[in-house]
């Protein structure tokens, strides 16, 4: 596999991943960031725990669907993620998500 066959099929990737978010985010109420994916799901706890001096986020999210073009299933029941960098979480107004149509 050349290089440019690689790059389009990850582009090939990305744009089957988008199709998919803009199909899905309405079922939705949050986005959750973090420092290595993006998640969008209907429940989200937040909590900071600190561990011999350290301070990191548990965050624990249900109804979840992951922005990540190499998993083979983006919806997950139940998803914990443990970080040390920043959590950014978003409640969406349903009435604002107005998506581009193909």
């Amino acid at each position: 596999m050349s290089a440019e066959d690689l790059e389009k099929y990850e582009t090939e990737q990305e744009l089957t991943l988008y199709r998919e978010y803009r199909d899905v985010v309405g079922i939705f109420k949050y986005v959750v960031e973090t420092d290595r994916r993006f998640y969008l799901c209907n429940q989200v706890d937040v909590k900071a725990r600190t561990e011999a001096g350290d301070v990191f986020f548990e965050v624990s999210m249900s109804d979840a669907w992951v922005w990540d073009m190499y998993r083979p299933a983006r919806f997950a029941k139940n998803v914990k993620v443990l970080t040390f960098k920043d959590v950014n979480v978003e409640e969406l107004n349903q009435s604002e998500i107005d998506l581009p149509k193909p």
